[in-house]
């Protein structure tokens, strides 16, 4: 099994959720987080004075699957999160020991 963090714009997150419904994806976690990458955040405007914002919104979303689907999610994510834009975000992967789904006690790979 494998842990796929994906750091993506929040507009797109809907998309990417729904792209991994289809390949047959349909547990996962999103959490709102703030970065940055090399875009270095961004300037806004506030009462007309620009703001550098250091941080930009952005949502963590975590998908747990097992070693056959890695790659299929990962490119679904990147064809889903893909702007074309400077900070489409990043992929993570890594190796999961064990999962367990607290209702049923059932483990690895029957509790994904």
């Amino acid at each position: 099994m494998q842990m796929i963090e994906a750091v993506i714009k929040p507009q797109k997150l809907d998309e990417v959720k729904n792209a991994l419904g289809e390949i047959g994806i349909l547990g996962a976690t999103a959490s709102e987080v703030k970065g940055f990458g090399r875009q270095a955040g961004h300037t806004e405007r506030y009462r007309g004075a620009k703001m550098d914002i250091g941080f930009v919104p952005k949502v963590l979303l975590r998908v747990c699957v097992k070693d056959s689907e890695v790659q299929a999610a990962i490119d679904t994510i990147i064809k889903s999160a893909r702007t074309g834009e400077v900070g489409d975000g990043k992929i993570f992967v890594w190796p999961v020991s064990s999962v367990v789904r607290i209702r049923t006690g059932e483990k690895d790979e029957a509790a994904l």
